[in-house]
């Protein structure tokens, strides 16, 4: 008897590529700045993500759906960049979990809130299911997105809607030629 090398067997459920996603994390409740970095450390440890980015943490006026409301609590912002192989739906529940764990509540739309992580890019994937919306449909209005997404990745892209750069100067001039502040 001839002794052969062993066969392979195939993975049944071959994994997926890593895919670059964006996240926008924000508190404007208790200790923001602590709770970010719980976030963040939190989302470092989750499984299928690695070589997780943040980007410096900026200071921002709560935006409400009428506009900026100088009165609410300001807000802390960031970004962070990661590479992932979860499927975006299950990259997107496992952030509402890290919010629920942060006592995130639901009450009022664009509400105060202790932590927001929101899904703002999965790759090149563009969705419009009302659960899964990709890119996040506001983020292009957002420079509290926007800068510091370009501050971790000066080439960066909303798919679909254009180079980071050029959307905060197109929000800058718009800003400018009415005299008011996109936030």
């Amino acid at each position: 008897m001839t002794r052969m090398p062993p066969l392979t067997v195939p993975d049944p459920r071959p994994g997926r590529d890593n895919v670059r996603a964006v996240i926008a994390i924000g508190a404007n409740l208790g200790d923001r700045r602590e709770t970010i970095r719980r976030a963040i450390e939190r989302i470092s440890r989750l499984p299928l993500v690695e070589d997780v980015q943040l980007s410096e943490l900026y200071e921002t006026v709560a935006v409400r759906l009428d506009g900026p409301d100088p009165d609410a609590p300001t807000y802390v912002n960031a970004v962070a960049l990661v590479s992932t192989r979860l499927a975006p739906q299950v990259l997107l529940g496992l952030l509402h979990a890290i919010e629920d764990e942060h006592g995130r509540e639901r009450h009022e739309r664009w509400g105060d809130r202790t932590l927001d992580l929101d899904l703002i890019a999965y790759g090149d994937l563009l969705s419009d299911d009302p659960h899964l919306q990709l890119p996040h449909p506001r983020a292009a209005e957002r420079m509290f997105v926007l800068e510091p997404w370009l501050s971790l990745d000066p080439d960066a892209e909303i798919p679909g809607q254009g180079r980071i750069a050029s959307l905060i100067e197109r929000l800058r001039a718009d800003a400018a030629d009415t005299g008011a502040e996109h936030e």
